[in-house]
């Protein structure tokens, strides 16, 4: 029993070491972060406009992939209300500048009022990008009549693809989830996402599945055309490559192996000047399923609301919210490492 004991004890010694010891990491990261903006004339980082708001609808998911940094999967239960949506609303109608709405997850179709949020933007004549894993467009008969829903309200579709080959994109994502993923790009194919001329896009992301960077985006947008094409007959008109940030299911895999510090080192070493001058929280505004504000996704994900004391969708102040400083960490080595990364891609 004394021996079990000692073990368990020392058991909780590691773990608060390891803890103490990534916390004073990251406080070294940020500090590190925030001399390489002073370097650049960045410091601090300020907004040049509000024209994308990124809005998290919930966050349950059918998928559970490794990389997620939100987290999401089928038990989680957090879901933005109507009354939320509407907050969201009455902000864009207050400001102009807004021109894009990007709709995020979890799998952002499984919100109830899904469809409703799509509808009521696309007649504001907002350009309405939804983030689909693909397989959720497969999931049951609730959504099968999604990709014509999203035709007929001419939705941007970005899909999560991250490898052309199956064993790749099933190793990150689960067993199975390429082939379905497959299936469902047909369907939307067939509604004439990723043909010329129809005006429907569909885009796919791109991650690493390690600990490492993106290659080239117009390289893979390549090799992803010419393979996915010959062996699917499948189309699409862009390939973003996104980095993977060191927080949440991925900060966890990283700690694991043991490599979380060569992981940040390497973002560090490949910081981007270049990059920085258009990182997304420039011009992007994020909202949670529960209305508060933050300068993007992955400072949501880690709890890291706008400085501002706007700091919900309901209090929306367009003119404090340009005036205000960006919340940085020493994850946003990973938005400004090599070519940059954003929810749009590759920055330079």
């Amino acid at each position: 029993m004394a021996s079990a004991t000692k073990s368990l004890k020392s058991t909780e010694n590691n773990l608060a070491n390891a803890t103490y010891q990534l916390e004073l990491l990251t406080q070294n990261k940020l500090e590190q972060f925030n001399e390489s903006l002073k370097r650049c004339g960045e410091f601090p980082l300020k907004p040049s406009s509000l024209e994308i708001m990124q809005i998290n609808v919930g966050k349950m998911c059918n998928q559970v992939c490794d990389h997620c940094h939100v987290d999401a999967g089928p038990d989680r239960k957090e879901i933005m209300n109507k009354a939320t949506m509407l907050d969201c609303l009455n902000a864009l109608d207050s400001c102009d500048t807004f021109t894009t709405i990007d709709l995020t997850g979890g799998a952002p179709e499984m919100n109830p009022n899904f469809k409703w949020l799509v509808t009521e933007l696309t007649k504001r004549g907002k350009e309405v990008i939804v983030r689909s894993n693909l397989t959720i467009l497969l999931a049951n008969e609730q959504y099968k009549n999604y990709p014509q829903f999203f035709a007929e309200n001419n939705v941007h579709v970005i899909a999560s693809l991250p490898c052309y080959t199956a064993e790749n994109t099933d190793k990150q994502r689960g067993d199975g989830v390429f082939s379905k993923s497959i299936d469902a790009i047909k369907i939307l194919n067939e509604l004439g996402y990723g043909k010329e001329n129809t005006g429907l896009k569909l885009d796919f992301v791109f991650n690493p599945g390690g600990a490492s960077l993106p290659g080239n985006q117009m390289n893979l947008e390549t090799d992803y055309k010419r393979i996915l094409g010959e062996q699917f007959g499948i189309v699409f008109n862009q390939l973003y490559t996104i980095t993977n940030m060191p927080i949440s299911r991925f900060l966890n895999y990283l700690v694991a192996l043991g490599k979380h510090e060569e992981y940040l080192e390497l973002l560090v070493n490949a910081f981007n000047p270049d990059a920085v001058k258009n990182v997304m929280c420039k011009n992007t505004l994020s909202v949670s399923w529960n209305g508060d504000l933050f300068d993007c996704d992955f400072n949501q994900m880690l709890e890291l609301p706008v400085a501002s004391n706007n700091k919900t969708i309901k209090e929306f102040n367009a003119t404090v919210l340009h005036e205000r400083n960006i919340v940085v960490n020493q994850h946003c080595y990973g938005c400004t490492a090599g070519a940059g990364s954003s929810c749009q891609g590759a920055l330079s």
